[in-house]
């Protein structure tokens, strides 16, 4: 019987284990699965002594009760709502996330994405594509100039913080709302508190979301907060599917209240085809054809950033199966 341990990885990376084999490789047999839902996990994971999820299947208490002698589940990523992490604790089970890993790569999208829509850079791509109209501005009138207009930050963690300093760059007014962070960061960074959401809502011409998906936050965008933003506004979410009611955003951008949003995340991925986003988007008739931006939850994704969170999932497995303290626990 081999004494070595165990590290699955359920989700995701399914081809070249290279990084984690390089980390692992003496201590552990490194295996992927390939796994699309929670079913497939059956008969596959119960001896792991480590687990790397990804985003494409949770672990629910119905997979974590039969992990025999599980460690440590690390999170390849920040949001923790696909892991039953108190559930985890009761077992025993350490739940740990990488927070570091794409900052860079997150707030570089949620600039992009706003960038592209305020600028109507995507708007008069589309329409010229589809031979629509002179070739003229005049497909996009009427923008506003960015400098000076406020950028809403909801969630100042990592990279909450990296946006508002790249809309700050950009000679943007960046105010935040985060209940949950200390007094100072205004300061520290330059940019303004807001101390309710609502009040955020109506000043920013452009909202990015940048917290965790809590039942405090699940839909905390809806056509009801969505009214709230000023007519022509932007919305762009780059953190979790579930914070934004994405069914709400054809008929607030065909009433004109949204003039565009930028979504790199779903609360269900992929979505079905009949969802009433998805149809929108794809319907040329639709004003939704021209001013949405979807994404396939990859606003993480450069190589690099990509080798970040595998180098750093697989050393926090390291560290757990060689008794060192593991970082950034969250359970």
């Amino acid at each position: 019987m081999s004494n070595r341990f165990l590290a699955v990885i359920p989700d995701f990376i399914t081809d070249d284990l290279k990084p984690e084999r390089e980390i692992l490789g003496d201590i552990a047999e490194v295996v992927a699965l390939g796994a699309h839902s929670e079913d497939e996990l059956a008969g596959r994971i119960e001896t792991a002594d480590t687990i790397i999820l990804y985003h494409d299947v949770s672990l629910t208490r119905h997979t974590i009760q039969r992990l025999e002698h599980c460690r440590l589940i690390v999170r390849g990523g920040v949001g923790i709502d696909n892991i039953d992490h108190r559930f985890a604790r009761q077992r025993g089970i350490t739940v740990a996330n990488v927070p570091d890993y794409g900052s860079e790569e997150v707030a570089d999208t949620a600039i992009t994405m706003m960038l592209a829509l305020a600028r109507g850079v995507h708007l008069m791509n589309s329409r010229l594509r589809s031979a629509e109209g002179a070739w003229n501005h005049h497909h996009a009138v009427p923008l506003v100039r960015l400098r000076g207009r406020v950028f809403g930050v909801v969630g100042l963690g990592r990279i909450g913080t990296a946006a508002a300093l790249r809309a700050k760059a950009l000679g943007m007014d960046v105010a935040f709302y985060d209940p949950y962070k200390p007094d100072g960061y205004d300061k520290a960074l330059g940019i303004r508190r807001v101390e309710s959401f609502d009040d955020l809502l109506r000043q920013s011409l452009v909202v990015s979301v940048h917290c965790p998906l809590t039942d405090e936050t699940r839909h905390t965008f809806n056509a009801e907060t969505i009214a709230l933003m000023p007519p022509r506004s932007y919305l762009v979410n780059t953190a979790r599917g579930g914070i934004v009611d994405v069914a709400a955003l054809p008929d607030a951008i065909a009433s004109g209240q949204l003039a565009g949003a930028g979504i790199d995340v779903l609360e269900i991925e992929p979505p079905s085809e009949d969802h009433p986003l998805i149809v929108a988007w794809r319907d040329p008739s639709h004003p939704a054809h021209e001013r949405l931006l979807i994404n396939p939850h990859a606003a993480f994704y450069s190589e690099e950033g990509l080798l970040d969170i595998r180098t750093k999932s697989a050393t926090a497995c390291r560290r757990a199966l060689t008794g060192l303290p593991i970082r950034n626990v969250v359970n």
